[in-house]
């Protein structure tokens, strides 16, 4: 374990000087800065777009539970659609251009090299929501005059650790797949399932398929199942992926 700051170091600085430091949270940004000014106008923005001559659809006014349930939506699709594509050579890219085999030189175990990766990105991934959620929240307000903490924060927190669930999955499909492509595609397939998933009771209720679900009613106020359960089982999930990465990498050959 000694050799994991050194290990998680060098993951934070690729991240602070490679792309990773503008992509993700470009993305977040522009959903957290636009969602609210979007959620605010799009009942009148439907009105006016129905034919002259025809009865207009109207909505009642939005609310500031219109803007979390937009950012909701954003966090739960293209952002993570994003997450599962940006780390889809997590581990590949390294073991294909020698970084790995030649960190792994060093005194550190493939152990530390999986866990340490898993830690920062973590770490970087919930950062990024955070910020997100403080801008939405701020720009709700601001737009709203009324922005109650509880609904998009705990919205937001459930959609993080969706998020570092499929984290977890990309990097143990990296260290399975050697190409990025084939990793992204398997982890969209996850994604599919599930979202499939989540239609069946039991496992909205019991897995993490129901943690999208859950996290859009927490964001609208509407009535929902614990969460105690996806909740758990999305941690021993996304433990259990790791786990399955280190035990899958430590057998793998790499070339130097």
């Amino acid at each position: 374990m000694k050799a994991f700051p050194a290990v998680a170091a060098k993951e934070a600085q690729e991240i602070v000087h490679t792309w990773r430091i503008w992509v993700l949270p470009a993305i977040v940004l522009v959903f957290a800065v636009t969602g609210p000014p979007l959620a605010k106008i799009t009942p009148e923005l439907l009105a006016s777009l129905t034919p002259s001559g025809q009865q207009s659809v109207v909505l009642p006014p939005a609310t500031f539970a219109d803007a979390y349930g937009q950012w909701a939506k954003n966090l739960s699709q293209l952002v993570l659609f994003a997450i599962i594509i940006i780390y889809s050579g997590i581990v590949s890219t390294e073991v294909r251009e020698g970084t790995a085999a030649f960190v792994l030189t060093k005194p550190v175990r493939r152990s530390t090299f999986i866990t340490a990766k898993a830690t920062v990105h973590a770490l970087f991934i919930a950062a990024v929501f955070a910020a997100g959620t403080i801008i939405t929240w701020i720009t709700t307000s601001v737009i709203f005059r009324s922005a109650p903490p509880a609904q998009l924060w705990g919205s937001a927190s459930m959609l993080c650790l969706f998020a570092l669930l499929l984290l977890a999955f990309m990097e143990l499909f990296s260290v399975v797949i050697p190409a990025p492509a084939g990793a992204a595609g398997a982890g969209l397939g996850v994604y599919a399932l599930l979202a499939v998933g989540g239609a069946w009771d039991p496992l909205f209720k019991f897995s993490p398929a129901g943690v999208p679900g859950i996290a859009a009613s927490v964001a609208a106020g509407q009535s929902h199942p614990t969460p105690a359960w996806p909740v758990f089982t999305t941690l021993i999930a996304a433990g259990l992926a790791i786990a399955l990465a280190v035990f899958v990498f430590q057998r793998k050959e790499l070339e130097p």
